[in-house]
C-alpha cells in the first residue's frame, strides 16, 4: 500500500467555496475512481490556508490507473477549472509506510 499526500495552498478568502466545491461536487466525482480517501485536512497552526488530503492505493501502478481514469472523466474534466481558479500552489508526495505502519 501507499498513500499519496496531495498538499494545496488555497487563495486568500477562497478556503469557504474551494472546501464546498470540494463538499458538493469534487469528492462525488473522485471517491467512486480514486478509491480509498483516508482523510481531508485544513491547516490551523503553521502553514495557514492549507488543504492536505490523503488516498490509499494498492500500489503506484494503481495510483497511476486511477489517476489517468479520473484525468480522462468528462466530469472531472468540467468541474477541475471551478477547483482550480481557488488553488494558489499544489504539492504532490508518494508516502510508502514503514514495516510497523498499522497502514500496510
Amino acid at each position: 500500500m501507499i498513500v499519496e499526500e496531495r498538499i494545496y495552498r488555497i487563495r486568500n478568502g477562497r478556503m469557504g467555496r474551494y472546501l464546498q466545491l470540494v463538499r458538493e461536487e469534487g469528492l462525488a466525482i473522485q471517491q467512486p475512481i480514486l478509491g480509498h480517501l483516508i482523510g481531508y485536512f485544513t491547516s490551523e497552526i503553521g502553514q495557514l490556508s492549507q488543504v492536505t488530503h490523503l488516498w490509499a492505493y494498492a500500489d503506484f501502478e494503481d495510483r497511476t490507473r486511477r489517476r489517468q481514469l479520473l484525468a480522462e472523466n468528462a466530469s472531472w474534466q468540467a468541474f477541475l477549472p471551478k477547483l482550480s481558479e481557488n488553488i494558489e500552489q499544489a504539492e504532490n508526495r508518494i508516502l510508502l509506510p514503514t514495516d510497523f505502519s498499522p497502514l500496510r
